[in-house]
């Protein structure tokens, strides 16, 4: 049993990261009993939780959120994780494009660090052709 000092501690941690469970369906997952084989044996789906952490910078937090107040977290983290297109710049960030339906279906350019962790940028993309 955790003491109530770890359990307050933990409340706090969850409260400061911003997770985001993802529930991911692996297809078609193959396995047998015999070590070192595979096929169609015991084929089936299976699920399982994948938690994954995206920070924001204060960039992003301080000037893009004000400057865009309609924009929501929740969209670009749905960007990053399901994009029709991304790429790298230059200067090692990475690109993502991504409908957002709540925009009238226009798209969103998302840019992270080089992690495709941290979100620094975001807005609607005018142009953007799939």
């Amino acid at each position: 049993m955790a003491s109530p000092n770890q359990l307050q501690r933990n409340l706090r941690i969850r409260r400061q990261t911003r997770r985001l469970e993802v529930s991911v369906r692996l297809r078609n997952k193959r396995t047998s009993k015999r070590p070192g084989r595979t096929g169609p044996w015991n084929t089936h789906a299976t699920r399982e939780t994948v938690v994954v952490d995206f920070r924001f910078a204060d960039y992003f937090e301080r000037k893009v959120l004000r400057k865009r107040p309609y924009l929501k977290k929740e969209w670009c983290v749905a960007v990053v994780e399901n994009p029709t297109r991304w790429e790298r710049q230059g200067d090692l960030r990475c690109r993502f494009w991504g409908p957002v339906p709540e925009l009238g279906g226009r798209y969103l350019r998302v840019v992270t660090l080089a992690d495709k962790v941290t979100i620094l940028n975001a807005f609607p993309h005018r142009g953007f052709k799939p």
